[in-house]
Protein backbone atom coordinates (compact mmCIF):
# COMPACT_ATOMS: atom_id res chain seq x y z
CA UNK A 1 0.00 0.00 0.00
CA UNK A 2 1.30 2.96 -1.18
CA UNK A 3 3.02 5.35 1.79
CA UNK A 4 1.71 8.56 0.49
CA UNK A 5 -1.73 7.92 1.20
CA UNK A 6 -2.69 9.46 4.66
CA UNK A 7 -3.80 7.29 7.76
CA UNK A 8 -7.42 7.89 8.10
CA UNK A 9 -8.48 8.58 11.89
CA UNK A 10 -11.16 10.16 13.58
CA UNK A 11 -14.25 11.45 12.74
CA UNK A 12 -14.87 9.92 9.30
CA UNK A 13 -18.52 10.89 7.86
CA UNK A 14 -20.64 8.22 6.05
CA UNK A 15 -21.43 11.05 3.18
CA UNK A 16 -25.60 11.54 2.38
CA UNK A 17 -25.76 11.80 -1.56
CA UNK A 18 -27.91 15.20 -1.86
CA UNK A 19 -30.21 14.71 -5.53
CA UNK A 20 -31.91 17.44 -7.16
CA UNK A 21 -35.48 18.27 -6.08
CA UNK A 22 -37.19 15.57 -8.94
CA UNK A 23 -34.38 13.03 -7.79
CA UNK A 24 -33.20 12.91 -11.18
CA UNK A 25 -29.24 13.63 -10.42
CA UNK A 26 -26.74 14.51 -7.65
CA UNK A 27 -27.12 18.13 -6.89
CA UNK A 28 -23.13 19.48 -6.56
CA UNK A 29 -24.57 22.73 -4.89
CA UNK A 30 -25.86 20.92 -2.28
CA UNK A 31 -23.25 18.59 -1.96
CA UNK A 32 -20.69 21.33 -1.79
CA UNK A 33 -22.32 23.55 1.09
CA UNK A 34 -23.15 19.60 2.85
CA UNK A 35 -19.36 18.93 2.66
CA UNK A 36 -18.27 22.71 3.31
CA UNK A 37 -20.48 22.64 6.81
CA UNK A 38 -18.75 19.32 7.81
CA UNK A 39 -15.70 20.29 7.36
CA UNK A 40 -16.09 23.49 8.96
CA UNK A 41 -17.14 21.51 11.97
CA UNK A 42 -13.42 19.60 11.83
CA UNK A 43 -14.50 16.42 10.44
CA UNK A 44 -11.60 14.43 9.49
CA UNK A 45 -12.01 12.37 6.36
CA UNK A 46 -15.34 11.76 4.19
CA UNK A 47 -17.09 8.58 2.94
CA UNK A 48 -19.00 8.68 0.15
CA UNK A 49 -21.07 6.09 -1.92
CA UNK A 50 -21.82 3.88 0.73
CA UNK A 51 -24.84 2.62 2.38
CA UNK A 52 -25.77 5.96 3.71
CA UNK A 53 -25.33 7.40 0.66
CA UNK A 54 -27.73 5.40 -0.94
CA UNK A 55 -24.94 3.55 -3.50
CA UNK A 56 -27.06 0.88 -4.90
CA UNK A 57 -29.60 3.50 -6.54
CA UNK A 58 -26.71 5.41 -8.39
CA UNK A 59 -25.06 4.35 -11.57
CA UNK A 60 -21.79 3.59 -12.11
CA UNK A 61 -21.55 6.89 -13.67
CA UNK A 62 -23.26 8.86 -10.88
CA UNK A 63 -20.53 6.66 -8.59
CA UNK A 64 -17.73 8.48 -10.27
CA UNK A 65 -18.84 11.39 -10.44
CA UNK A 66 -19.57 11.51 -6.52
CA UNK A 67 -16.19 10.73 -6.04
CA UNK A 68 -14.90 13.24 -8.37
CA UNK A 69 -17.04 15.93 -6.09
CA UNK A 70 -16.10 14.91 -3.31
CA UNK A 71 -12.36 14.63 -3.72
CA UNK A 72 -12.34 18.20 -5.29
CA UNK A 73 -14.60 19.76 -3.07
CA UNK A 74 -12.31 18.27 0.19
CA UNK A 75 -9.59 20.05 -2.11
CA UNK A 76 -7.19 18.31 0.12
CA UNK A 77 -8.07 18.99 3.88
CA UNK A 78 -9.71 15.45 4.72
CA UNK A 79 -9.18 12.25 3.18
CA UNK A 80 -11.64 10.79 0.81
CA UNK A 81 -12.83 7.48 1.01
CA UNK A 82 -14.51 6.18 -1.88
CA UNK A 83 -17.12 3.77 -1.40
CA UNK A 84 -16.68 1.12 -4.26
CA UNK A 85 -18.06 -2.26 -3.41
CA UNK A 86 -20.48 -3.52 -6.37
CA UNK A 87 -22.09 -6.81 -7.12
CA UNK A 88 -19.28 -7.82 -9.85
CA UNK A 89 -15.77 -7.93 -9.72
CA UNK A 90 -14.90 -6.05 -12.81
CA UNK A 91 -17.41 -3.04 -11.72
CA UNK A 92 -15.65 -2.65 -8.23
CA UNK A 93 -12.02 -2.78 -10.03
CA UNK A 94 -13.47 -0.15 -12.35
CA UNK A 95 -14.98 2.36 -9.51
CA UNK A 96 -11.77 1.62 -7.21
CA UNK A 97 -8.91 2.35 -10.24
CA UNK A 98 -11.24 5.65 -11.01
CA UNK A 99 -11.11 6.44 -7.41
CA UNK A 100 -7.17 6.38 -7.25
CA UNK A 101 -6.77 7.95 -10.84
CA UNK A 102 -8.93 11.38 -8.99
CA UNK A 103 -7.22 11.55 -5.75
CA UNK A 104 -9.32 9.36 -3.05
CA UNK A 105 -6.84 8.30 -0.68
CA UNK A 106 -8.52 4.87 -0.03
CA UNK A 107 -11.52 2.77 -1.50
CA UNK A 108 -14.18 1.18 0.83
CA UNK A 109 -15.58 -2.44 -0.04
CA UNK A 110 -18.63 -4.10 0.32
CA UNK A 111 -18.88 -7.73 -0.57
CA UNK A 112 -21.07 -8.66 -3.50
CA UNK A 113 -24.88 -8.84 -1.50
CA UNK A 114 -28.09 -10.59 -2.88
CA UNK A 115 -25.76 -13.82 -3.55
CA UNK A 116 -23.15 -14.40 -0.74
CA UNK A 117 -19.53 -14.96 -1.82
CA UNK A 118 -17.23 -17.31 -0.39
CA UNK A 119 -14.23 -16.18 1.33
CA UNK A 120 -12.03 -17.76 -1.14
CA UNK A 121 -14.20 -15.17 -3.89
CA UNK A 122 -14.28 -12.42 -1.31
CA UNK A 123 -10.03 -12.64 -0.79
CA UNK A 124 -9.67 -12.68 -4.77
CA UNK A 125 -12.11 -10.16 -5.45
CA UNK A 126 -10.12 -7.95 -2.91
CA UNK A 127 -6.66 -8.77 -3.71
CA UNK A 128 -7.71 -7.97 -7.63
CA UNK A 129 -9.27 -4.03 -6.55
CA UNK A 130 -5.80 -3.52 -4.82
CA UNK A 131 -3.54 -4.96 -7.36
CA UNK A 132 -5.44 -2.95 -9.77
CA UNK A 133 -6.33 0.45 -7.59
CA UNK A 134 -2.99 0.43 -5.69
CA UNK A 135 -4.96 2.09 -2.65
CA UNK A 136 -5.88 0.68 0.91
CA UNK A 137 -8.89 -1.13 1.40
CA UNK A 138 -11.10 -0.37 4.11
CA UNK A 139 -13.28 -3.61 4.54
CA UNK A 140 -17.20 -2.77 4.90
CA UNK A 141 -18.23 -5.34 7.64
CA UNK A 142 -22.33 -5.43 6.96
CA UNK A 143 -23.13 -9.39 7.35
CA UNK A 144 -27.17 -7.76 7.05
CA UNK A 145 -26.82 -6.59 3.87
CA UNK A 146 -24.04 -8.61 2.66
CA UNK A 147 -25.60 -12.13 3.97
CA UNK A 148 -21.32 -12.69 4.61
CA UNK A 149 -20.28 -12.94 8.47
CA UNK A 150 -16.73 -13.54 8.91
CA UNK A 151 -14.89 -14.10 12.21
CA UNK A 152 -12.71 -11.72 13.66
CA UNK A 153 -9.38 -13.68 12.27
CA UNK A 154 -11.01 -14.19 9.01
CA UNK A 155 -11.50 -10.17 8.71
CA UNK A 156 -7.88 -9.53 9.68
CA UNK A 157 -6.33 -11.97 7.31
CA UNK A 158 -8.18 -10.06 4.52
CA UNK A 159 -4.79 -8.00 5.55
CA UNK A 160 -3.01 -10.51 2.74
CA UNK A 161 -4.99 -9.01 -0.03
CA UNK A 162 -4.50 -5.16 0.49
CA UNK A 163 -7.73 -4.36 3.21
CA UNK A 164 -6.10 -1.97 5.81
CA UNK A 165 -8.44 -1.03 7.61
CA UNK A 166 -12.11 -2.43 8.77
CA UNK A 167 -15.41 -0.21 9.05
CA UNK A 168 -17.66 -2.60 11.14
CA UNK A 169 -21.36 -2.88 10.86
CA UNK A 170 -21.62 -5.81 12.38
CA UNK A 171 -22.85 -4.60 15.69
CA UNK A 172 -21.28 -7.50 17.30
CA UNK A 173 -19.70 -5.60 19.92
CA UNK A 174 -17.08 -9.12 21.40
CA UNK A 175 -16.24 -9.40 17.83
CA UNK A 176 -15.23 -6.07 16.93
CA UNK A 177 -13.28 -5.54 20.87
CA UNK A 178 -11.32 -8.57 19.51
CA UNK A 179 -10.33 -6.87 16.27
CA UNK A 180 -9.10 -3.60 18.52
CA UNK A 181 -7.37 -4.70 21.03
CA UNK A 182 -6.21 -8.51 19.85
CA UNK A 183 -5.90 -8.56 15.76
CA UNK A 184 -4.91 -4.28 15.77
CA UNK A 185 -1.45 -5.56 14.55
CA UNK A 186 -2.85 -6.69 11.21
CA UNK A 187 -6.25 -3.81 10.47
CA UNK A 188 -7.11 -0.91 11.67
CA UNK A 189 -10.92 -1.21 13.04
CA UNK A 190 -13.27 1.49 12.87
CA UNK A 191 -16.81 1.52 14.13
CA UNK A 192 -19.72 1.62 11.98
CA UNK A 193 -22.90 1.21 14.16
CA UNK A 194 -23.91 4.38 15.48
CA UNK A 195 -24.80 3.01 18.93
CA UNK A 196 -21.63 1.83 19.46
CA UNK A 197 -19.65 4.55 18.29
CA UNK A 198 -18.51 6.11 22.34
CA UNK A 199 -17.60 2.18 23.06
CA UNK A 200 -15.71 2.13 19.91
CA UNK A 201 -13.79 5.31 20.62
CA UNK A 202 -13.28 4.67 24.19
CA UNK A 203 -12.27 1.29 23.43
CA UNK A 204 -9.18 2.66 21.61
CA UNK A 205 -10.38 2.67 18.29
CA UNK A 206 -8.85 5.15 16.02
CA UNK A 207 -11.96 6.47 14.58
CA UNK A 208 -15.39 5.94 13.70
CA UNK A 209 -17.17 6.10 10.08
CA UNK A 210 -20.22 7.60 10.98
CA UNK A 211 -23.76 8.42 9.26
CA UNK A 212 -25.02 10.58 12.42
CA UNK A 213 -22.36 13.23 11.74
CA UNK A 214 -23.78 14.50 8.89
CA UNK A 215 -26.51 15.84 11.16
CA UNK A 216 -24.63 16.60 14.56
CA UNK A 217 -20.93 16.81 13.33
CA UNK A 218 -20.07 19.71 15.75
CA UNK A 219 -21.15 17.03 18.55
CA UNK A 220 -19.55 14.55 17.19
CA UNK A 221 -15.94 15.98 16.61
CA UNK A 222 -16.79 17.31 20.38
CA UNK A 223 -17.14 13.44 21.05
CA UNK A 224 -13.95 12.35 19.50
CA UNK A 225 -11.82 15.19 21.12
CA UNK A 226 -12.82 14.43 24.49
CA UNK A 227 -12.77 10.80 24.39
CA UNK A 228 -9.66 9.50 21.81
CA UNK A 229 -7.45 13.37 22.11
CA UNK A 230 -8.35 13.92 25.85
CA UNK A 231 -9.00 11.20 27.39
CA UNK A 232 -11.84 12.34 28.98
CA UNK A 233 -14.47 9.58 29.61
CA UNK A 234 -16.20 12.21 31.61
CA UNK A 235 -16.70 14.84 29.42
CA UNK A 236 -17.32 11.83 26.58
CA UNK A 237 -20.09 10.66 28.84
CA UNK A 238 -21.93 13.89 28.77
CA UNK A 239 -21.42 14.37 25.11
CA UNK A 240 -22.57 10.83 24.11
CA UNK A 241 -25.79 11.37 26.36
CA UNK A 242 -26.86 13.90 23.85
CA UNK A 243 -25.66 12.06 20.48
CA UNK A 244 -27.12 8.33 21.83
CA UNK A 245 -30.77 9.16 21.61
CA UNK A 246 -30.20 10.22 17.61
CA UNK A 247 -27.92 7.18 16.94
CA UNK A 248 -30.96 4.68 18.56
CA UNK A 249 -33.55 6.55 16.36
CA UNK A 250 -31.61 6.12 12.72
CA UNK A 251 -31.05 2.39 13.74
CA UNK A 252 -34.55 2.10 14.54
CA UNK A 253 -35.87 3.22 10.74
CA UNK A 254 -34.46 3.14 7.28
CA UNK A 255 -31.18 4.26 7.99
CA UNK A 256 -30.45 6.52 4.69
CA UNK A 257 -34.31 8.06 5.46
CA UNK A 258 -33.34 8.79 9.06
CA UNK A 259 -30.19 10.47 8.25
CA UNK A 260 -31.86 12.57 5.30
CA UNK A 261 -34.49 13.59 7.35
CA UNK A 262 -31.90 14.47 9.82
CA UNK A 263 -30.20 16.65 7.57
CA UNK A 264 -33.36 18.21 6.42
CA UNK A 265 -34.45 19.37 9.44
CA UNK A 266 -31.36 21.43 10.07
CA UNK A 267 -32.01 23.70 7.27
CA UNK A 268 -30.11 21.89 4.62
CA UNK A 269 -32.00 20.51 1.53
CA UNK A 270 -31.14 17.18 0.36
CA UNK A 271 -33.61 16.14 -2.63
CA UNK A 272 -35.08 13.25 -0.76
CA UNK A 273 -34.75 9.85 -1.26
CA UNK A 274 -34.89 7.70 -4.62
CA UNK A 275 -38.24 5.96 -4.92
CA UNK A 276 -39.33 3.50 -3.89
CA UNK A 277 -37.47 5.15 -0.61
CA UNK A 278 -38.80 8.79 0.61
CA UNK A 279 -37.81 10.39 3.88
CA UNK A 280 -39.67 9.93 7.35
CA UNK A 281 -43.06 10.50 8.03
CA UNK A 282 -44.01 14.03 9.83
CA UNK A 283 -45.05 11.75 13.10
CA UNK A 284 -41.40 10.51 13.39
CA UNK A 285 -39.78 13.97 11.91
CA UNK A 286 -41.62 15.66 15.12
CA UNK A 287 -39.54 12.87 16.99
CA UNK A 288 -36.51 13.16 15.52
CA UNK A 289 -36.53 17.18 15.41
CA UNK A 290 -36.65 16.91 19.38
CA UNK A 291 -33.52 14.76 19.65
CA UNK A 292 -31.79 17.36 17.41
CA UNK A 293 -33.00 20.39 19.49
CA UNK A 294 -31.84 18.60 22.73
CA UNK A 295 -28.22 18.71 21.23
CA UNK A 296 -28.53 22.07 20.89
CA UNK A 297 -28.98 22.51 17.25
CA UNK A 298 -31.44 24.26 15.81
CA UNK A 299 -34.23 22.81 13.53
CA UNK A 300 -36.52 24.42 10.70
Amino acid sequence: MGSSTPELTGVMVALITPFTDDGSKIDEVRLKTHIDRLLQAGVHGLVPGGSTGEFTVLSLAERKQLTDLCVKYAAGRVPVIAGTGATSTQEAIELAVHASQVGAAAVMVVPPFYDPVSYEQLTEMLKEIHEASKLPIVYYNIPAASGLALTPQQIADLSEVGVKYLKDTSGNAPAYTELVFGLSDKIIAFNGWDTLTFYGLAAGSPGAIWGAANIIPDLAVQLWEAVSVQGDLKRGRELWAKAWPICKFLESHNYAAAVKTGVELTGQPTGGLRKPFALLSDAHKTELALLIQKTGVQTI
